[in-house]
C-alpha cells in the first residue's frame, strides 16, 4: 500500500480527489500515508478519524493535501458542513469512507476500493475517472 501511494503521489494534481474504499484494517490509511510521504511528509501522518480533516500544507508536503476520515459520520448532512469542496480550490482531498458522502463524491473522484484477500493478501479494485485515464496506465 505505501508503494502504491508513492507512485500515485507522482501524479496527483491540485483538485484531484482520491477515494479510498475499504473495510477496518483494509490499508487505506497505509496507502494515504504513502501519498503524503511520497509528497514529503516527514514522519508518520496520523489517522485523522478524530480530527475528520488533517490539512497538510507547503512546505510541509510539496502541494496542499486535506487527508480526511469520514468513517465517525453519519451521512451526508454532516459531511456538508465540512466544506470539502473548498479544498478543491487549492489543495487536493484524499478521502477514506468516501460512502459516508452519499451520491456527493465528485465525478472526477479517483476510486479505490481495497479488500483484505485471502493469506491477508490485499485486491485493489480501480474506478478511474477520465480525469485519471492517462495517468493511471502510467502507476
Amino acid at each position: 500500500m505505501l508503494e502504491l501511494g508513492h507512485r500515485i503521489a507522482r501524479d496527483v494534481r491540485i483538485g484531484d480527489v482520491i477515494a479510498l474504499e475499504g473495510g477496518l484494517g483494509a490499508g487505506k490509511t497505509t496507502l494515504a500515508r504513502g501519498i503524503l510521504e511520497a509528497l514529503g511528509l516527514e514522519g508518520e501522518a496520523p489517522s485523522p478519524s478524530f480530527a475528520i480533516v488533517q490539512p497538510y500544507d507547503v512546505p510541509e508536503v510539496r502541494l496542499p493535501v486535506a487527508h480526511v476520515d469520514l468513517y465517525r459520520l453519519d451521512g451526508p448532512d454532516e459531511v456538508e458542513e465540512l466544506a470539502l469542496g473548498d479544498y478543491l480550490m487549492d489543495s487536493m482531498l484524499i478521502i477514506e469512507w468516501p460512502d459516508r458522502l452519499g451520491d456527493a463524491l465528485w465525478p472526477h473522484a479517483l476510486r479505490l476500493t481495497i479488500e483484505i484477500a485471502e493469506e491477508g493478501a490485499r485486491r485493489l479494485t480501480a474506478t478511474v475517472p477520465d480525469a485519471w485515464t492517462e495517468r493511471w496506465s502510467q502507476i
